[in-house]
């Protein structure tokens, strides 16, 4: 029963804030994309504005989006450094959403986090570093149920196209019935100076990223074992080196994607009573599967040794990204095969360059989506799927991000 306790309507006390959003980390190359597409693409009357730590530099990018839209030449310009924490704690008071693309999130993103579950405001990222995103969840999670606050994280190409797709997918299977879902992901893209940072990261601390998986598994088991029932789900790890459905072989994608679909799968009754999901790389030609294993072992292992990890870091800092013309010739394509209650689904999630204009514009979606939209009840630490679901599907169709069924059987 909803009752007139604050927490019990946990996004109402929000409508009072200062600024309906706050981009933090405008002057950064994704940043500034995404402060692109908020200044083209926002919602009418939406009271927006720039953070970062660097005035001179925020009065640049909003030089820049007052040539595309005369209306932001007066767009507020807020000083906030992750390195000082009253600066971040009044941000978050500031914003009923803060969307941030400073990263990589496992150095910088934990004084944000911290301020918006503190805050109840909402809070959306790019961070595919599933570390941080299991460190979050067992410092933060609890606070933001109570505080109202929703920690949206994955909100780019990790994770949108995979945690929305399956979604997609699912409403197309029938309901209450064992599901399966399989995702090929094919693309060609410029990894981010961030995307880049972020792996090296990743790859240089394997055992700290199996210990924060093994120590959030415990405790999503115990709030399980309080739950009435809970359904089955279950990532598919085998292997599966042919696909007919894309035309070639396939290697695993070690990505946070599935640990983000399993979480949606796990909060949302529609993917069915028990549910399991594959996620892969699909490429063409066997040679080129190869070099991918190939070059994903030699950072795995250059990451461990320290000078070798700093001439990593030089490959691309964050930041920095390629040029209009080449990101206008990147694309990616995810298909996915469902089954379940007899039937069998092939759909498709596709658009331009995924590494940075497409992120930019998911990001944008989503923090315009937690901002605007009449969206279900959730908080604490939830996906894009669970937290916004067919509001952000529908956004992004509208964005130009194609979500089709390619076969029905």
């Amino acid at each position: 029963m909803t009752g007139d306790h604050p927490h019990d309507r946990p996004h109402e006390g929000k409508r009072d804030r200062e600024y309906d959003i706050v981009l933090f980390g405008a002057t950064g190359f994704t940043g500034a994309l995404t402060a692109e597409y908020l200044a083209e693409h926002a919602d009418p009357g939406t009271r927006w504005a720039l953070a970062g730590r660097n005035r001179a530099r925020l009065e640049a990018v909003r030089d820049r989006l007052a040539a595309l839209n005369p209306a932001c030449a007066e767009l507020p310009l807020l000083r906030a450094d992750t390195a000082e924490v009253g600066s971040v704690a009044e941000l978050a008071r500031a914003a009923r959403v803060v969307v941030t693309t400073v990263g990589p999130y496992g150095e910088h993103g934990e004084p944000l986090v911290a301020a918006c579950a503190r805050a109840g405001t909402d809070y959306v990222d790019l961070a595919g570093e599933p570390a941080f995103v299991d460190r979050m969840y067992l410092a933060y999670h609890e606070e933001a149920v109570r505080s109202g606050a929703r920690l949206v994280h994955a909100c780019g190409f990790d994770s949108i196209p995979a945690d929305l797709g399956a979604y997609f997918t699912v409403k197309q299977l029938p309901e209450d019935v064992p599901l399966r879902v399989e995702a090929f992901v094919r693309a060609r893209f410029d990894p981010s100076g961030g995307t880049v940072q972020s792996i090296i990261g990743i790859a240089a601390d394997v055992p700290g990223m199996l210990r924060a998986e093994r120590d959030r598994g415990k405790a999503e088991a115990r709030a399980e074992a309080r739950r009435e029932s809970a359904r089955r789900v279950r990532l598919a790890r085998g292997p599966l080196p042919r696909t007919r459905v894309t035309g070639g072989w396939t290697l695993p994608a070690p990505t946070i994607d599935p640990r983000i679909v399993a979480r949606s799968a796990r909060t949302l009754d529609r993917y069915g009573p028990d549910f399991t999901y594959g996620h892969h790389v699909a490429v063409r030609h066997l040679a080129e599967a190869a070099g991918m294993a190939a070059g994903a072992g030699a950072v795995l292992a250059l990451a461990q040794i320290p000078p070798a990890r700093s001439l990593l870091r030089r490959f691309r800092a964050a930041g920095e990204g390629p040029s209009a013309e080449r990101r206008a010739r990147n694309w990616f394509r995810v298909t996915f095969v469902g089954e379940g209650g007899g039937r069998r689904v092939v759909t498709e999630v596709a658009g331009g360059d995924p590494g940075y204009t497409e992120s930019a514009r998911m990001l944008g979606e989503s923090a315009l989506c937690l901002a605007h939209d009449d969206l279900p009840e959730t908080s604490g630490q939830v996906t894009t799927a669970a937290a916004m679901g067919d509001a952000l599907l529908d956004r992004l169709t509208r964005a130009g991000i194609t979500f089709r069924v390619l076969d029905a059987g």
